[in-house]
């Protein structure tokens, strides 16, 4: 059965109703994360590249409040608004994951809460 991880303290307060993160039968599934500056709530300034860089520090941060670190991700999906963006994210995105490279899918899609360019998920395992 899948519980819902309290708090983390280091995460921007969600835009919904919905958990930062859940785990289940050792995994740790957060939820996409936009480039918000926690504590404001506001998005980054600085276009896409900043918004990435913006969410892989929080999901760093994130992670470690877990008990984890990039290195335990194992799948990861990434959200543009604009395909056109991919190499910009993914250029920000390699620096965090220079070692363990998950699995990943990228998509464009119609939209982004808050009109962001990206939102990025991870799975990782305990």
């Amino acid at each position: 059965m899948p519980k819902t991880i309290p708090p983390v303290p280091s995460a921007p307060d969600p835009v919904g109703p919905y958990s930062v993160a859940t785990e289940a039968n050792g995994f740790v599934f957060i939820s996409g994360q936009i480039g918000v500056a926690p504590g404001s709530g506001t998005v980054v300034e600085g276009g896409v590249t900043a918004e990435a860089s913006q969410i892989m520090t929080n999901l760093g941060a994130i992670l470690a409040d877990l008990g984890l670190g990039f290195d335990d991700v194992v799948k990861t999906t990434i959200f543009l608004a604009d395909i056109a963006d991919f190499v910009g994210v993914n250029e920000v995105y390699g620096r965090y994951v220079a070692e363990a490279k998950p699995a990943r899918s990228t998509v464009q899609v119609a939209a982004l809460p808050l009109d962001v360019a990206v939102e990025i998920e991870v799975v990782a395992a305990r």
